[in-house]
């Protein structure tokens, strides 16, 4: 891991397409901002944990429990759709 120090207003640069800045320090919190193409994904570390987690949850599912969540998931669709 590479370890850099920053100040308000200064950024750093990843590869040709990102550039992350330093926008306000309060405190133990830092906001950043970070510019970077549309197709490049941006997403907190801790949603991306979450997801992950459901994911690997998901994977173990039986195949029969699959079809009563898809039942289950179709009935509250056409309830919104009344």
């Amino acid at each position: 891991m590479l370890v850099l120090s920053r100040r308000l207003d200064e950024s750093i640069t990843i590869g040709q397409e990102i550039t992350v800045k330093v926008l306000e320090v309060q405190g133990d919190t830092v906001r950043i901002g970070i510019e970077a193409p549309r197709s490049v994904p941006i997403i907190r570390t801790e949603l991306y944990e979450e997801v992950k987690e459901e994911n690997r949850a998901v994977m173990h599912l039986k195949p029969e429990s699959l079809n009563g969540l898809a039942l289950e998931l179709r009935k509250k669709s056409e309830e919104k759709n009344r």
